[in-house]
């Protein structure tokens, strides 16, 4: 199969997009980093790109009632679970728009033909395809993975246990894949159970009954009590921000989208949608705030224009540089180029914003509120000042959001940079991983940086840096003694502030005070003044003094 550079998808903004004219605006923004990459010597293949995965629902099996919402559960549990290099899952709502567009019913049983056809439309590389089965004591799943490169299935991967313990099922389903979808997986089965976020099996299930209800309200009422028995179940708290957002219940929008942690992957795509909140409850500030956190981990040109909005809105000077951004990244959406004329209007660049409002009427002729504008500029009217002078036009906000097309479209430019890398010495290879592994750290995007630090670590065993990072995450998801053992070996290959800190820091959590505090002593000899051995030196003599006889 030839990668094509766009599917069918449908973003967030309550009406179905296509996919072509969605995409345009990330490929052009990065479209320019590709090229860096292939002209320092990427070669890639007609198949070159991040690998897609579609997960189907499972079929039920059963005949035992009241079990038809855990078909639907095996996508919803299974695709997070799957993300990992070079592997992509195609959301739900991709799924749905392919179902539609091909007159397949979004439920019941398909055909292999129809599965085939399914994978063609959305151009995925892998479907990962299932059943289940609950004879009243026993439930057990099964999976097999269809490749569509190679026209084949692989073998099926089986696990069984009690009903109550469907997430765990599902878990170890998903480890049994990600081993044959993704060679350089490294966790072990153990590992990956243990890293894998806690969720309640009543939560699970109002979740996806709210996805399936048809009812705005019922979908509150499902996603409400899955957040009420799982308060930090980060899809259902997306799902009903975006329920109340749909409603224009947005001040009950902007507070469920603010308990996303930002640590969770999707607290890029809730704080987009609470910007948009508080940007039609008039909190610009606030509303700037959400927005620059999705922008410094998912630099969409959506994001950048809402940012000149907001900015437009609270009268600073660099809208019209988020605008002029926009227009760079999307030349060919006429709602850049009105936003950043209606800004050099207000500014007083006649020409500028006759320019822009020019460039958009090129491309929507029957904007009729950009041709009044136009009008105005070219009889050099003034921008009123308040609305006793005239209307006031008014920058466009962007309320779709579509971060699977950056994701892919970044994968495509990590393979062509990788390409390039492969032709380094192993040592150079592994020190490129380890830069890029620290940017996705910095960015909150642990299970990438998990990847190519392994992927370090692989090509060069003595990277001290690589076992710090790899430490950094795995500490970060509670593998206490992995994390350890991680610092363990940095500092063995080159002792380092960072090496000894960490190491610390995971003693400490271990409630071992005594090593924790010789490995900051021993930070604290390479580096006096280092803050995080200072502050980490406070927190164990306080511990050590609360164990003391009266203390």
């Amino acid at each position: 199969m030839t990668r094509r550079n766009t599917i069918n998808i449908v973003t967030y903004n309550f009406s179905i997009v296509p996919r072509a004219a969605k995409w345009f605006s990330v490929l052009v923004l990065i479209a320019s980093l590709a090229a860096s990459a292939v002209a320092q010597g990427a070669t890639t293949t007609a198949h070159s790109g991040a690998q897609l995965v579609v997960v189907l629902p499972f079929e039920n099996q059963s005949k035992a009632p009241g079990l038809e919402w855990i078909g639907e559960s095996f996508p919803e549990v299974l695709g997070p679970r799957l993300v990992a290099a070079r592997l992509m899952v195609v959301s739900r709502d991709d799924r749905l728009y392919a179902f539609d567009r091909l007159g397949i019913p979004a439920h019941g049983r398909i055909s292999r033909a129809t599965v085939y056809r399914i994978a063609q439309e959305m151009d995925a590389d892998y479907v990962v395809l299932g059943r289940f089965n609950f004879d009243g004591k026993q439930f057990t799943a099964r999976a097999q993975v269809l490749d569509l490169r190679k026209i084949r299935i692989t073998n099926e991967v089986v696990e069984s246990g009690a009903l109550t313990q469907l997430v765990e099922i599902q878990n170890a389903l998903a480890w049994g894949l990600l081993r044959q979808l993704d060679l350089m997986y490294a966790q072990s089965k153990q590992e990956y159970a243990g890293s894998t976020p806690r969720v309640r099996l009543d939560a699970l299930e109002n979740y996806i009954r709210g996805t399936l209800a048809a009812r705005r309200q019922d979908r509150v009422k499902y996603f409400k009590e899955a957040v009420k028995l799982n308060p930090d179940y980060a899809a259902a708290l997306l799902a009903l921000g975006k329920a109340y957002f749909e409603s224009k219940e947005y001040e009950a929008a902007s507070a469920t989208f603010g308990r996303v942690t930002p640590a969770n992957p999707l607290a890029a795509e809730a704080n987009f949608f609470r910007g948009l909140a508080e940007f039609y409850l008039g909190n610009n500030a606030k509303a700037a705030e959400a927005f620059r956190f999705t922008a410094d981990r998912i630099p969409l040109v959506e994001v950048y224009n809402n940012l000149g909005v907001v900015s437009a809105r609270m009268g600073t000077k660099d809208a019209a540089q988020y605008f002029d951004r926009a227009t760079q990244a999307d030349s060919k959406d006429p709602d850049y180029h009105f936003n950043l004329g209606v800004v050099l209007y207000r500014n007083g660049d006649l020409a500028g914003a006759q320019r822009e409002i020019k460039q958009t009427l090129a491309i929507l002729p029957q904007d009729a509120e950009a041709a009044t504008v136009l009008q105005a500029v070219t009889s050099a009217k003034p921008y009123p000042k308040s609305p006793a002078e005239g209307r006031q036009p008014l920058e466009r906000i962007k309320r779709n959001y579509d971060e699977t097309a950056y994701r892919q479209l970044e994968s495509e430019i990590q393979n062509a940079n990788e390409a390039r890398l492969q032709a380094m010495p192993a040592r150079e290879h592994a020190r490129q991983h380890v830069i890029e592994g620290q940017k996705l750290l910095s960015a909150g995007q642990a299970d990438a940086a998990e990847t190519v630090l392994r992927e370090a670590i692989l090509l060069d065993p003595t990277n001290a840096q690589a076992h710090v990072g790899l430490g950094t995450v795995l500490e970060g998801r509670g593998e206490l003694s992995d994390a350890w053992a991680e610092a363990a070996t940095a500092n063995r290959l080159e002792p380092s502030v960072v090496g000894h800190v960490l190491m610390a820091r995971v003693e400490l959590r271990q409630n071992r005070l005594k090593p924790a505090a010789e490995s900051v002593e021993r930070a604290l000899k390479l580096d006096g003044d280092n803050p995080d051995a200072l502050a980490l030196k406070r927190e164990i003599e306080e511990k050590q003094a609360a164990l003391k006889p009266g203390g």
